[in-house]
Formats: structure tokens, C-alpha cells, sequence
């Protein structure tokens, strides 16, 4: 088969797989980082939250409940966009993207296969919260990316899936 028509094939796919998506309700199946937050909410049993303003899933009996998904591939770094370090109110702002949730989960995907979920960790968010803002804090600038890589979260997180299961 030729790069164009394998090409070809990869966008009656994405077409189909857009069209499915907004009889859910997702208008843009290509928003950065929605295919991997889907496939985390399908693991962990949790429902989407497609609002980009809003926590990324939610419990399936209580939509009071909130989560965020952070991720990355192996030998990665998960990491929060966009942060805020000043000003002191769109600091607090930036900071409710973690306070709102009732856990943090970062999903480490497989380097050869990313779209396979390697393992999961539940991470409490006062916890990255300390974390965020002792970054922010040691930043030099305004706006910043806050890092969380892999050997952090495994220090400071508890691992809830892996091998395809969840663990108890």
C-alpha cells in the first residue's frame, strides 16, 4: 500500500471517528490531548468532560466529583500549560484547574505504542498543588509550564492501574 492511500484511509478514519464523536457531543475530536483523556476516562471508568474549561472527567454517579488527567510517554514528562505566576488573581485562576478536582491522574503511555496506557497514578491535589506552586514560585516568569516528571509522581502518587487492570 502507498503513503498516499494509507494517508487517504487515516482521514475516512478521523472523518468517522469525528462525526461519531459529535453525536456525543465533542465538536473537535482533534483538540490536543482529548484522544488520550478519552482513553484515560475509559480505563479508570470515569465520563469525559469535553468542556475545555472544565476538569477533565468526572465520577460516573457524581458529576460533582472531579478529575484531571495529566500524561506523557515513557521517559516523559506530564506537565500543567500555561500557569500563571502573576498576576496574584489569575495565579489563583490558573491554580483551580488542580483545587477543583478530587484527584489527579497521570498516565504513563507506552513509548513504542502511545496510544496504549502503560500505568496509571492517582496523585491527591494539595500534593501537586505544592508542587505547582513551588514552581511557579522559583520561576521566572509570569506564564510558565509546570513539570511533573515520572520519578516525582511515582514518589508522591499511588499507582492505580497497570498491566491493562485496575488495582485495588
Amino acid at each position: 500500500m502507498t503513503k498516499e492511500i494509507i494517508v487517504k484511509k487515516i482521514i475516512t478514519l478521523i472523518t468517522k471517528a469525528h462525526y461519531l464523536a459529535k453525536r456525543i457531543g465533542i465538536n473537535n475530536i482533534l483538540q490536543p490531548g482529548l484522544v488520550k483523556e478519552m482513553i484515560i476516562a475509559d480505563k479508570l471508568g470515569h465520563n469525559l468532560i469535553v468542556s475545555k474549561r472544565d476538569a477533565d472527567a468526572c465520577d460516573k454517579s457524581d458529576p460533582n466529583i472531579k478529575y484531571e488527567y495529566l500524561s506523557c510517554k515513557e521517559g516523559g514528562t506530564g506537565q500543567l500549560d500555561r500557569m500563571f505566576k502573576k498576576p496574584e488573581e489569575k495565579r489563583k485562576e490558573s491554580l483551580k484547574r488542580i483545587t477543583r478536582n478530587n484527584k489527579i491522574y497521570y498516565a504513563v503511555f507506552y513509548k513504542a505504542d502511545q496510544i496504549k496506557v502503560k500505568e496509571i497514578y492517582a496523585i491527591e491535589p494539595d500534593i501537586l498543588l505544592q508542587e505547582t506552586e513551588r514552581q511557579l514560585d522559583r520561576s521566572s516568569n509570569d506564564i510558565s509550564h509546570v513539570s511533573f516528571p515520572i520519578t516525582w509522581v511515582k514518589e508522591h502518587g499511588q499507582l492505580v492501574y497497570q498491566n491493562g487492570s485496575l488495582i485495588k
